[in-house]
């Protein structure tokens, strides 16, 4: 079958790489795509937010399965777009992704099922906002309520900081994603992220993953879009992992159905575990980004047949094959990153480094200028590699990396350090 993937970042090239896999696949192409996916698949110039131009391509090029990888095309309702033109595609409706656009209609959604989550309190001001959290004290978590690119959530250890996020939002700094901002309790313990594939009706746990969002060693830093992850995440233990399914995410499929909205794609739920229970974060209408690559890592080519099983709604006829294995990636930034970065620097070394079913660096932020491979964005790398333990994992990975000559770019050295 003739396959096109929407996206541009290391999540979209390991996707394409565990789909590329699987012998269905005869043609690959992956818009706009970066350097590293335009070595294993077609690359293509196409403007993903517009629903109109991708069925368009899609009929121009006798597409067969459509599979979104990240949030905007999502909530730009191209999901809509492609299956109105009746095209097989992966990946939910723009309303049903309004779990990941707005962060105040999970909480709607999660209030109506019953799903545990943190207290919260939404504002459109940022006085009765700044009100809110002087009376309540920090810690405390300020979010903007739309998609910020992972960067609009601040968690505030004291007053001054949540008082600092809510002008910033305020400000106009995210855009229309800041217009309204929800306020949440603070909630110890340790993250984790669930995936389950649901076509609307059943719910299939994809695995489990741990993420590392502070830029820095010993979860410091500003917060970013990932620096790391590892998968399996032990935290998240198989009586857990039940619990989420029982108490949030079947509830929150069926809620999604009953208002006229089924839920079909990934859920990426990211819990927070302490004394044995597990609560909702936030939802998330995609993969993550980087537990994408961990868990195409270790899915390998049945991916494919479990996203096809996810868009034909026959997801009650699948299993999930897992090896009894780890695997653990690290993110390679741009230095300044999350801030201001440069871009344009030429990043060595690629060409000598394996690339098979246990070792893959898979590109986020590159394109290729004049035979060199130059980053272009803030994430730039993400080293990936499987092992037998997580500890053999993550020497595998840190060795690919001390083998790439970018002095551009930093990297976290403990990636994995919680479960390890």
């Amino acid at each position: 079958m003739n396959i096109l993937i929407l996206g541009a970042g290391g999540r979209e090239h390991s996707l394409a790489w565990a789909i590329k896999q699987n012998p269905k696949t005869d043609r690959l192409i992956v818009a706009p795509g970066n350097a590293g996916i335009a070595q294993l698949a077609e690359c293509a110039d196409l403007d993903i937010l517009d629903g109109a131009a991708v069925v368009a391509f899609c009929e121009e090029n006798a597409i067969d399965f459509v599979v979104i990888g990240p949030e905007a095309p999502l909530a730009a309702g191209v999901a809509d777009a492609t299956r109105a033109a009746g095209l097989l595609t992966f990946g939910p409706s723009a309303a049903a992704a309004r779990l990941e656009a707005s962060k105040a209609f999970t909480k709607d959604i999660c209030d109506a099922c019953g799903a545990p989550t943190a207290a919260w309190a939404r504002f459109a001001q940022a006085a009765p906002a700044r009100a809110y959290v002087t009376a309540k004290g920090a810690p405390i978590v300020v979010k903007a309520d739309g998609l910020a690119a992972g960067k609009g959530v601040v968690v505030a250890m004291t007053l001054a900081e949540a008082l600092a996020a809510i002008d910033d939002m305020f400000s106009g700094r995210f855009a229309s994603a800041g217009a309204e901002v929800v306020i949440e309790e603070f909630m110890a313990g340790e993250e984790a992220s669930f995936f389950i594939l649901t076509d609307g009706t059943t719910c299939l746990p994809v695995g489990t993953a741990q993420d590392h969002k502070r830029a820095f060693d010993g979860d410091t830093g500003p917060n970013t879009g990932g620096m790391g992850a590892y998968s399996p995440a032990p935290v998240l233990t198989d009586a857990l992992a039940e619990q989420a399914m029982a108490r949030i995410i079947r509830p929150t499929v069926a809620e999604m159905a009953r208002r006229g909205t089924p839920y079909q794609g990934v859920l990426y739920a990211g819990l927070m575990i302490e004394n044995g229970t597990a609560r909702l974060v936030e939802y998330n209408a995609r993969f993550g980004d980087p537990e994408c690559q961990v868990l195409m890592m270790r899915l390998g080519a049945q991916a494919l047949d479990l996203l096809l099983a996810c868009a034909e709604g026959r997801l009650s006829q699948a299993r999930v094959s897992w090896a009894e294995d780890h695997a653990l990636t690290v993110v390679l930034a741009a230095h300044g990153y999350p801030g201001a970065y440069g871009k344009g620097s030429q990043i060595r070394g690629l060409e000598e480094l394996p690339e098979d079913s246990r070792h893959m660096v898979f590109h986020a932020g590159t394109a290729a200028r004049d035979g060199q491979i130059i980053a272009t964005g803030g994430r730039v790398l993400n080293v990936t590699a499987r092992g037998a333990t997580l500890a053999e994992a993550r020497a595998e990975v840190y060795a690919l990396v001390d083998r790439i000559d970018w002095p551009g770019g930093f990297c976290r050295r403990d990636i994995g350090w919680r479960a390890l």
